[in-house]
């Protein structure tokens, strides 16, 4: 039964994907305010069809600690499903830091250029992160909210990357608060897994971390010891090590 639902999920979402592409060259002529509403109707989508196909609920923690202005989301990473939760169901527009590249893939990176997020070219070397801030600064200024993994990829519940400092450093050169993010997605939506796990999900989103006074690594640290110490107020049945008070 969780093969035939798993199947039917990944029917609808390439079903749906292909000419949800087109319409996104179809209205890009808006302007970006609408352009994203419609866009982000499909990872929307996405979102409510595995609630209905996969039974994956989802609820959050600290969803007042969102502010009316700027900020810079640093997020935990364990599956697809937080990258489709993000755009869909933030208060304002949310803009990945993601590498160029993505944008030659047939239908998803052509609706992600329309975005106007923050792509890099790694290939600029140590420019990059330059390009990081001079664009992530410009989306502030926009109104809207860049978000990071510091992890860099997806890890397993239970475990940690290691948390880079790119986040942290956008924060520091830009003076923009920092949210951080812990969720466990991973437990219903493991990496590469065909089958995904019927249950809730919790997003937790942490008090604003501000980055007056503090180097980049001791916000990303910041960011790190909460986002950590919170998994494990989620689920402590996956760490050899209790919540810290």
């Amino acid at each position: 039964m969780a093969w035939i639902r798993a199947f039917v999920y990944q029917l609808v979402l390439i079903v749906t994907v292909i000419p949800y592409a087109f319409a996104c060259l179809i209205w890009a002529p808006l302007p970006l305010v609408w352009r994203y509403r419609l866009t982000v109707g499909w990872p929307r989508l996405a979102i409510h069809a595995a609630r209905v196909i996969l039974g994956i609920r989802w609820q959050t923690k600290g969803w007042d600690n969102l502010p009316d202005g700027p900020v810079i989301l640093l997020s935990k990473h364990q599956s697809a499903w937080e990258t489709l939760y993000f755009p869909a169901f933030m208060p304002r527009q949310v803009c990945f830091v993601y590498k160029k590249e993505l944008h030659r893939i047939p239908f998803f990176g052509w609706g992600l250029a329309l975005l106007r997020m923050i792509p890099i070219d790694r290939s600029r070397g140590r420019d990059a992160f330059e390009q990081v801030v001079r664009i992530g600064q410009q989306r502030i200024n926009e109104g809207r909210w860049p978000l990071l993994f510091p992890e860099g990829t997806r890890t397993a519940p239970g475990t940690a990357g290691r948390y880079k400092p790119g986040g942290a450093r956008l924060a520091v050169r830009t003076g923009t608060p920092v949210i951080p993010i812990a969720h466990n997605a991973g437990l219903r939506w493991p990496r590469r897994a065909w089958i995904k796990q019927a249950g809730t999900i919790t997003v937790s989103f942490g008090p604003p971390i501000d980055p007056a006074g503090m180097t980049a690594d001791e916000l990303n640290r910041r960011v790190q010891d909460w986002i950590e110490a919170e998994m494990r107020q989620l689920n402590p049945e996956l760490y050899d090590t209790p919540p810290a008070n």
